[in-house]
């Protein structure tokens, strides 16, 4: 079985018109695909019932990077260094997350992705690393996208070290924002070397981790495993999907069976 997974996208100008397109770079799909899940691109042009009836389908919701989560939402006046923010992609996230939280679908949130599923979780965050935190790592990496550029301890224990096999990462970095306060229904379980959030997983869904890298692209590495830390959290999070999906379709047949023997 393959499983439906909603993943989000956003809009950027395009064309000699600069007309609103759908923007989602192609790693996001072939990271989901590959391991056996087939992706369903959700947009800010959705609306809202629309938004709810892809979630009421799929399988498993993976929150992609991009642009800065809209400070109001965590009840934070706008920062001096605050990014781009994209009020109409808030919104169609945090209804995608308020119907996949009630389902229990699997969650995977990724860079911008965590930092939403903090904040629709009642988390708070770091509008800009530089000049509220400081700090000795650059976490916008400055060398190319290809490269790992600093670690990342894996609490012991945790969900994470069981699907990476590793306390210890090589990751890619590409972000300004973080995690500042977490959310109350999440761990922080994953931190970079100067205590920044890298990994966040749930206390009470069934299976929901966010990393602020970028494991889409494949790059982080762990220095005492050659299998790659990232397709493992890609096959954990299909298959936990697949697992929801057999769920779903049993407690479907099961409800059929049912209700033909009442009538007969």
């Amino acid at each position: 079985m393959r499983p439906l997974i909603v993943v989000t996208t956003t809009l950027a100008p395009s064309g000699s018109h600069n007309l609103p397109a759908v923007r989602l770079n192609v790693q996001y799909v072939t990271a989901v695909e590959e391991p056996g899940g087939t992706a369903v691109l959700l947009t800010p042009g959705h609306d809202r019932e629309s938004v709810c009836r892809l979630v009421e389908l799929a399988h498993g919701l993976v929150l992609t990077g991009g642009e800065d989560v809209a400070p109001e939402l965590y009840g934070q006046e706008p920062h001096p260094e605050l990014g781009s923010v994209n009020p109409l992609r808030d919104q169609i996230e945090m209804a995608a997350l308020e119907v996949a939280l009630r389902r229990g679908i699997p969650i995977l949130a990724i860079c911008r992705g965590m930092q939403m599923l903090n904040v629709a979780l009642g988390g708070t965050l770091y509008q800009d690393i530089p000049s509220q935190l400081g700090g000795d790592v650059l976490h916008e990496q400055d060398a190319p996208v290809t490269q790992r550029w600093h670690r990342a301890d894996v609490k012991p224990g945790s969900g994470l070290e069981a699907i990476f096999g590793n306390r210890e990462l090589f990751i890619n970095s590409f972000h300004h924002q973080a995690v500042r306060d977490v959310a109350p229904s999440l761990e922080a379980t994953v931190w970079a070397e100067d205590g920044i959030v890298e990994g966040v997983e749930g206390k009470e869904h069934g299976w929901m981790y966010g990393v602020q890298w970028h494991p889409e692209r494949g790059e982080a590495e762990s220095p005492a495993d050659e299998r790659d830390p990232d397709r493992r959290l890609f096959w954990a999070f299909i298959q936990a999907a697949r697992e929801f999906a057999q769920t779903t379709s049993d407690a479907r047949a099961d409800a059929t069976t049912d209700l033909v023997s009442a009538a007969d």
